[in-house]
């Protein structure tokens, strides 16, 4: 696959089949995403993958903590606390294609909610990877992961394999971190799903539209 067609076609799977993805191929896969940039070359990275009763335990201790009304603690704010135009008719067109593709209207709160949960079972995918920094680094290593996340997604696409980036996984970190015995300094970015599609499911069809580089690009000579 040309990486032009890898970038332009790659998007958020939410349905995957029961095939499992041998380590070997998770190996390949991080391996190539090593090669990232990062300031400095401090490669920031850490990646713990999740599968099996593993993975189960993650989805399971975090879905008990929503049922129990436990406040979400997330170590960084991913989202803003208010939003504005354009992005709230972005974020409103992307809920109302993900529930439409579900056939989950308005009103059935209970299949809403049902089909959030999924976001803790990492979509049903076989292997799940959660990705981790060190507490003391800044924004810069922020950067650093995004890259890194890219190019596992494109990589991943190369076997036949697709993904789904999850801010959802990192809203209980300390959940994730006893979980996986991991230290309070390892701060949680989030997680993603990985394995092959089902191409099948409504959910893996729709699709959103990005903006034309005119409207979010300033030439100058």
């Amino acid at each position: 696959m040309d990486i032009i067609t890898a970038i332009r076609d790659r998007h958020c799977n939410r349905a995957f089949l029961e095939r499992p993805v041998e380590p070997d191929r998770v190996r390949d896969i991080l391996n190539t995403a090593r090669w990232a940039p990062s300031g400095v070359n401090s490669q920031p990275w850490q990646v713990a993958v999740v599968t099996g009763s593993t993975q189960q335990q993650i989805g399971d201790l975090i879905i008990a903590a929503r049922e129990a009304g436990q406040k979400e603690n997330p170590d960084y704010p991913y989202y803003p606390d208010e939003w504005h135009e354009p992005y709230v008719t972005r974020r409103k067109t992307c809920g109302l294609a993900l529930y439409q593709s579900l056939g989950i209207g308005r009103e059935d709160k209970d299949k809403r909610v049902e089909a959030w949960y999924r976001n803790y079972r990492f979509f049903g995918a076989p292997v799940g990877l959660l990705f981790f920094i060190d507490r003391g680094l800044q924004t810069g290593s922020f950067l650093d992961m995004g890259m890194f996340l890219q190019n596992i997604m494109l990589a991943a696409r190369e076997y036949g394999l697709e993904t789904c980036p999850q801010a959802s996984l990192a809203e209980y970190p300390d959940i994730v971190r006893d979980a996986l015995e991991l230290p309070a300094e390892q701060l949680l970015i989030c997680g993603m799903a990985l394995g092959y599609p089902d191409p099948e499911a409504p959910v893996n069809l729709f699709r959103l539209e990005r903006v034309p580089v005119e409207n979010f690009t300033r030439w100058y000579d």
